[in-house]
């Protein structure tokens, strides 16, 4: 069965798990742009009746990804249990930053674990990184589901970042990937209630920038682009790319020489092997490659 992924990662990337992913990535963008594909007309709710749907709908998602790993042999319990440990050292961190002028203390580990583990783990550990800390901190609400599937692309995509880069060269491309998905993060949270507010206005912008049903979509989508520039962009997302840029910078080499470390004495992926101790006897030995 062939995986995608280095034997060292916590879940490697099996085809059952690649269609897994792929689908649950398309599906979960749908449900940020379908508005923008249909007529709709703005409401004061903003998903709140729909929200519990989606979330009904991500947790076989969830499922479906860790079943197809286990029966691929990508997942084990060391991997399962590192998930835990994580996804609850996540749900400790974000209170920290409490999402003030957009301090966010969470992302910088997806980034970190889903580049150590792979996608597949950093998928699985941003929606339970988020499901955790919304628990905890009380942020249980329409938006949940939507944050969850964005920090599984966050986790993803890191996992999928090149692997051959190492040393300063890994360190920068991080950071510069924690930037990317600060502004994309914005990007995708605004979307998910944009359509369906009325009356947007902004300072320094006359008009309105709210949705438009029956407009085309790309001068919806231009409003949109327009309103998030103006509202969350040099504000929240400017802030969570910096608070990815530091964390990344100050700890991101002693966390990823951690997550190594444990990655290689949990040695992932290996395979028990047998050696022939004796000339004429075999006796069954476990080896770890």
């Amino acid at each position: 069965m062939r995986r995608w992924g280095r034997a060292d990662q916590a879940v490697r990337i099996g085809r059952r798990s690649a269609v897994v992913l792929v689908l649950a990535s398309v599906a979960g963008l749908m449900m940020f742009v379908w508005p923008l594909l249909v007529r709709v007309e703005p409401q004061s709710m903003q998903h709140g009746p729909d929200a519990p749907f989606i979330f009904i709908g991500i947790l076989p998602v969830l499922i479906a990804v860790v079943l197809a790993e286990l029966s691929e042999g990508g997942m084990d319990s060391k991997a399962l249990a590192m998930l835990g440990v994580l996804s609850a050292v996540n749900a400790a961190l974000r209170p920290l930053g409490a999402g003030v002028a957009g301090i966010e203390t969470v992302f910088f580990v997806l980034v970190l674990a889903g580049r150590v583990f792979g996608a597949g783990f950093g998928f699985v550990l941003g929606c339970t990184s988020l499901f955790a800390s919304a628990l905890l901190t009380a942020g249980v609400g329409p938006w949940l589901p939507f944050q969850m599937m964005c920090s599984a692309w966050i986790g993803m995509g890191a996992g999928l970042l090149p692997r051959k880069v190492t040393g300063k060269a890994e360190i920068a491309m991080l950071v510069g990937y924690g930037i990317v998905v600060a502004y994309l993060f914005g990007f995708l949270m605004n979307l998910w209630f944009w359509p369906f507010i009325t009356g947007a206005e902004v300072p320094y912008h006359e008009g309105h920038l709210s949705y438009v049903a029956g407009a085309p979509v790309l001068e919806n989508l231009h409003r949109f682009a327009v309103f998030t520039l103006l509202t969350s962009t040099a504000g929240w997302d400017t802030g969570r790319a910096i608070t990815n840029t530091v964390a990344i910078l100050v700890v991101g080499p002693a966390v990823l020489a951690t997550l190594r470390r444990a990655s290689r004495k949990a040695s992932y992926g290996a395979l028990p092997t047998f050696s022939q101790r004796r000339a004429g006897r075999e006796a069954p030995t476990s080896v770890v490659d």
